[in-house]
C-alpha cells in the first residue's frame, strides 16, 4: 500500500456508478464488498475500492477522520 493512497481515500470521488460523485471513505460497506465479490474496476480507483473494502471490514474507518480533518481548512 502506498501511504499516499490513504489521503486519496478521503479526496477522490467514485467516478461512476450508484455513488458516482461521493468520497471513496464514504461509500457504504456493502457497496464495497460487492465490489470484493464481483471484482474490482483496474488500475487506481480498483485498487482504492479494495483499500477502502479492507479498511471498513476491520472497522477502521475512524483512522480516516485525522486526514479528513488535515485537508479541511
Amino acid at each position: 500500500m502506498d501511504p499516499e493512497d490513504l489521503e486519496k481515500l478521503v479526496t477522490r470521488e467514485m467516478p461512476f456508478g450508484k455513488y458516482k460523485g461521493r468520497l471513496i471513505a464514504d461509500l457504504p460497506g456493502n457497496y464495497l464488498h460487492w465490489f470484493a465479490r464481483q471484482g474490482y474496476p483496474p488500475g487506481e480507483i480498483g485498487r482504492l475500492l479494495a483499500l477502502m473494502r479492507e479498511i471498513d471490514h476491520n472497522g477502521l474507518k475512524p483512522l480516516l477522520e485525522a486526514l479528513r480533518r488535515g485537508r479541511i481548512r
